[in-house]
């Protein structure tokens, strides 16, 4: 089937990311027992054919698998058979009759201003380098827009204390500048002096934090502000977005903060705030 000929492929060529890899694992070889089980098709990648491709489909759907992450699948799966494809190891793609499933728009979920504002400056952390650490991550969350990823990657050569920005490595080794103010600049400095951090910025016993540590405590602390559903870092990355923009932000500026490839994935924050505005409207209009 080629399927750690790829995996590797993309790790050590394409160098996508460590969760970006994880996921496509786990797509393939799902995709890969259901062959087994189903098909009996073990190794043979030429007896894969579209309409089994199709069922596989149909069997994720059938199993209330949302539309969104089907497609994921469906993302995963041409890129595979590209390359097996392009590898001389197929001559025909069985996923050019594939048709991904509609999906409804979801607009990203963020946290209010006002229930932003109370978390950092009205919530009472722990009062212990825990709990700082814990407040700075999430102010830095805020403040930054950046990936949970990226957080738990930033080192202390990556920030320019003197010129108030920090180097971000993102997504296919795309690195970025953000910039932040004075007032960030002294508390990052604070933190490092009173934690002697030589390395990585965020730590936990003195090792670089790993994701699930950071998510709890970022649902933790939002579970006393907010009622919205999705509590994890990657809604501190749209507030960041969402309120920037609604504060006036260029959004060719936020497309490039953000780290965005293109600016289609900037645009859909476009709709919260087109959602404000009809709120205002609604709210002030005497007509409406």
């Amino acid at each position: 089937m080629y399927i750690d000929v790829f995996l590797n492929f993309i790790k050590t060529e394409k160098r996508l990311s460590s969760h970006t890899i994880k996921s496509y694992t786990s797509d393939l070889n799902q995709f890969s027992e259901f062959l087994s089980d189903e098909y009996n098709i073990n190794s043979n990648i030429h007896q894969v054919n579209f309409q089994i491709i199709r069922s596989w489909i149909v069997f994720l759907l059938e199993n209330n698998l949302n539309p969104r992450s089907v497609n994921r699948k469906i993302s995963v799966l041409k890129s595979y058979y590209k390359f097996l494809i392009q590898e001389g190891h197929l001559s025909y793609n069985p996923m050019m009759k594939i048709v991904s499933p509609k999906t409804s728009k979801r607009l990203p979920c963020f946290v209010d201003k006002d229930d932003i504002q109370n978390l950092l400056d009205k919530v009472k952390f722990e009062n212990n380098c825990i709990g700082r650490r814990d407040r700075l991550i999430i102010e830095f969350f805020y403040v930054t827009g950046i990936r949970l990823s990226e957080l738990i990657n930033v080192k202390i050569s990556d920030i320019d204390f003197n010129n108030n920005y920090i180097k971000v490595l993102g997504k296919r080794n795309k690195e970025r500048l953000i910039p932040f103010t004075n007032t960030i600049t002294n508390k990052l400095k604070s933190y490092v002096n009173e934690n002697n951090i030589t390395e990585y910025l965020f730590t936990n016993k003195g090792k670089k934090m790993y994701p699930k540590l950071v998510y709890r405590l970022v649902k933790k602390h939002l579970n006393l502000v907010s009622s919205i559903d999705n509590k994890g870092p990657h809604v501190l990355r749209h507030t960041f977005a969402t309120h920037m923009l609604n504060n006036g932000a260029d959004i060719n500026a936020i497309k490039e903060l953000l780290g965005h490839s293109n600016l289609n994935a900037t645009q859909v924050y476009t709709h919260n705030s087109i959602e404000k505005l009809k709120s205002v409207y609604n709210q002030a209009h005497p007509r409406a």
